[in-house]
C-alpha cells in the first residue's frame, strides 16, 4: 500500500470507513514487467441500456462517451463493451450480421473511434465482444450457405442432412428452448443453432470460416481495441459425427429447459477448438499489449476454462457462471470456486463476476429487499479481494436490485420463453439511472421500463453521499489497486464454515486477511496475533473484530 493512501486510511479497529468521506480514485499503478490486465477490475457496458443521448429510448456509443467519467472514476482498468454490431436484435446484438460495422441503433464507426480516443485519455483500455459460434440468419455468409450444396460459402455453417424417419440429425437441445435443429427447404437439410433460431452455428472446423473471423478481429485491433471478450465460445465447434448427446442423471433440481435434460457432450466443447483458440491468440500478439477473456458457460465449464487458458498460448483468462447463476451465496461455494485455479504454472488466469446481462443482479439473488443494501456492499468487497480479475456489471457500483418487468414489456426470448419461472435477464438490463428525476415520458420511451426503485438509487443521487454504495465501490476497488496483494498475490483458504469465509492474499512484501460474514446473523471473527493485524477496510457496521450480518473487513499484517 502506498504511504499516503495507507495515512489516509488506516484506522485502529472500532473505526468504520463506510462512516467516512468516499476518497480520491485510485487507479492501478503501472509495474514493469506485469500485464495490464492481470488482477485487473474490468467494467462491462451493456450499450442498449447504458446512456441515451438522443433520446430513442436506446442506449448509444455517444452516451457511453459521454458517461467514460463516471466509469473512470470507479478505479477501473478498462471497459467491455456487449455487441454494438449491426444486428436485427433478435438476441439483443448477440445475433450478428455484421462484423465490421456498428448497428445504426448505437451510431456510427466514427462514434466507436471517438469512444476509442476519449477512453484511452481517461486511462481506460477497451475490451469489445466477440462471437464466433454462430451469426445472425441475415448475415450475407448464411444467406449465401443456405441457398444450395455447391456455393462457394456452402460449408461456412452446420448442415446435416434429416434421419430417415424426416427428424432433427440428432438430439441435441438449444439453450433458448427445443431443438437445436431447425429445417431449411431450400437446402433440404437441417442447420444447427444452438441458441435461437436465428442464429445458426458456424462451422469453425472449416479453416476458410476462422480465416474470415480472424480477419474480422483484426479490423477492430487496428481500430485501436485492447482485446476481446469471447462470447459462448465453448460452442464454436461441434461433434462432426453428430452423436446424440446422453440425458443428465437426476439431480433434483428445477429443470426450465429441455437442453437441461442431457449432458452437453457432442454440441459444444470439441477437443479441437483450443487449435482455433491458439490462431486467435496468435494474432492478438500481434500487437501490443492486447487481452482475451473468454465466457465459458455451462456447470461443467472448469475443464473448458482451464483448457481454453492453459498455457501461454490460449486466452490469457475466462470465466464461468460459477457465481452468475448461484441462487446463494456461501463460503462453501466461494472455496470451491477459488480451489479450482490454484496457482501453478500452466493452471490459466481466473476471471470472476458476481452480475452480467445474463443473469439476475446478485443483490436479488442472494438477499430478501431489507438485506440488499448489506450484500450489495459485502459483495463489493469480495469481489474485490478475489484472486484474478474482475467485472463489475454496469449499476453493480449503485447496488442496483433486478427490476421487475413486466410479462407484457419482457423483451429477452428466454425470459419469455420461461416465465415466470425464472427472473429472467430484463431485469438485469434497464437503464441505469443516471438522473434521479427522469420523467415518466422518458421511462414510458424507454426500450425496457425504467424501473421505479432504482430511481432512488440513481446517479446524482450517490454521487456526492459517502456513505452510498457507490462510494463505497469506489473505495473498495481503490484498495484493490493500491494493494499488490490483491491484485496478484497468492490465495490461501483460513477458515470456511456456515456463515464465515477467510482467507489471505500475499505477496513477498505484503499480507492480507479478508474475513466475510455471509450468513444473516452477527458472528466475532478474531484473527491469531490479532495485534500485529491493523484492519484497513470494512463494510456495514463492523467494528472491532465483530462481524454483523453481511458484513467484511480487511486487515494488513504489521508484524515482524
Amino acid at each position: 500500500m502506498t504511504q499516503g493512501l495507507r495515512d489516509r486510511r488506516e484506522h485502529c479497529p472500532g473505526e468504520s470507513p463506510v462512516e467516512s468521506a468516499a476518497l480520491p480514485n485510485a487507479r492501478v499503478a503501472a509495474t514493469p514487467g506485469r500485464a495490464w490486465w492481470l488482477g485487473a477490475p474490468i467494467y462491462q457496458i451493456y450499450p442498449y441500456s447504458f446512456a441515451d443521448s438522443n433520446d430513442d429510448g436506446v442506449g448509444d456509443l455517444p452516451g457511453i462517451t459521454a458517461r467514460l467519467e463516471h466509469v473512470a472514476s470507479l478505479g477501473v482498468a478498462a471497459i467491455w463493451l456487449s455487441p454494438f454490431f449491426t444486428s436485427p436484435m433478435k438476441d439483443f446484438g448477440y445475433d450478428i450480421s455484421d462484423y465490421r460495422s456498428v448497428d445504426p441503433r448505437f451510431g456510427s464507426l466514427a462514434d466507436f473511434d471517438r469512444l476509442i480516443e476519449r477512453a484511452h485519455a481517461l486511462g481506460l483500455k477497451v475490451i469489445i465482444d466477440q462471437v464466433y459460434s454462430h451469426t445472425s440468419d441475415q448475415h450475407e455468409w448464411f444467406r449465401e450457405s443456405r441457398t444450395s450444396r455447391g456455393n462457394p460459402r456452402a460449408d461456412w455453417y452446420v448442415w446435416a442432412d434429416a434421419r430417415a424417419d424426416g427428424s432433427p440429425p440428432s438430439n441435441w437441445q438449444s439453450v433458448f428452448g427445443g431443438p437445436a435443429w431447425t429445417w431449411d427447404a431450400r437446402r433440404g437439410q437441417y442447420y444447427l443453432h444452438n441458441f435461437l433460431a436465428e442464429q445458426p452455428d458456424l462451422n469453425v472446423h472449416n479453416r476458410d470460416v476462422q480465416d474470415e473471423l480472424l480477419a474480422c478481429a483484426r479490423f477492430w485491433l487496428d481500430r485501436g481495441v485492447d482485446g476481446f471478450r469471447l462470447d459462448a465460445v465453448s460452442y464454436a465447434m461441434h461433434d462432426p459425427q453428430l452423436r446424440d448427446n446422453p440425458p443428465a442423471p437426476a439431480d433434483g433440481k428445477l429443470r426450465t429447459r429441455p437442453c437441461d435434460f442431457q449432458l452437453p457432450l457432442y454440441n459444444k466443447s470439441h477437443p479441437d477448438i483450443p487449435v482455433f483458440i491458439e490462431r486467435i491468440r496468435e494474432l492478438v500478439d500481434s500487437y501490443s499489449d492486447r487481452f482475451t477473456v473468454a465466457e465459458v458457460g455451462g456447470s461443467d465449464a472448469d475443464a473448458d476454462m482451464k483448457s481454453f487458458t492453459a498455457g501461454g498460448k490460449r486466452f490469457h483468462s475466462a470465466y464461468g457462471f460459477n457465481f452468475l447463476l448461484a441462487d446463494r451465496l456461501t463460503p462453501q461455494l466461494v472455496e470451491q470456486a477459488l480451489a479450482a485455479w490454484p496457482r501453478a504454472d500452466g493452471s490459466g488466469w481466473p476471471s470472476w463476476a458476481f452480475s452480467n446481462h445474463d443473469a439476475p443482479r446478485a443483490p436479488s439473488r442472494w438477499a430478501s429487499t431489507p438485506d440488499r443494501a448489506a450484500m450489495a456492499r459485502v459483495t463489493m468487497l469480495l469481489l474485490a479481494c478475489l484472486r484474478g480479475n474482475i467485472f463489475i456489471y454496469q449499476g453493480e457500483e449503485l447496488g442496483l436490485p433486478q427490476a421487475h418487468v413486466p410479462f407484457e414489456q419482457l423483451r429477452d426470448p428466454e425470459a419469455i420463453a420461461n416465465w415466470p419461472l425464472t427472473l429472467g435477464r430484463d431485469g438485469a438490463r434497464t437503464p441505469i439511472p443516471w438522473r434521479s428525476t427522469m420523467s415518466a415520458a422518458t421511462q414510458a420511451h424507454s426500450w425496457l421500463p425504467v424501473a421505479a426503485e432504482h430511481l432512488t438509487l440513481a446517479v446524482d443521487r450517490q454521487e456526492h453521499d459517502p456513505h452510498s454504495q457507490l462510494a463505497f465501490t469506489r473505495r473498495a476497488l481503490a484498495l484493490r489497486n493500491a494493494n499488490e496483494a490483491l491484485l496478484v498475490g497468492t490465495m490461501r483458504i483460513v477458515e470456511v464454515s456456515d456463515a464465515i469465509l477467510a482467507f489471505e492474499r500475499s505477496t513477498p512484501t505484503q499480507r492480507l486477511l479478508c474475513v466475510f460474514n455471509l450468513g444473516h446473523d452477527a458472528r466475532s471473527w478474531r484473527p491469531a496475533e490479532s495485534e500485529r493485524w491493523r484492519v484497513i477496510e470494512r463494510s456495514d457496521g463492523a467494528s472491532g473484530w465483530a462481524l454483523p450480518r453481511l458484513s467484511g473487513w480487511v486487515a494488513e499484517w504489521i508484524g515482524t
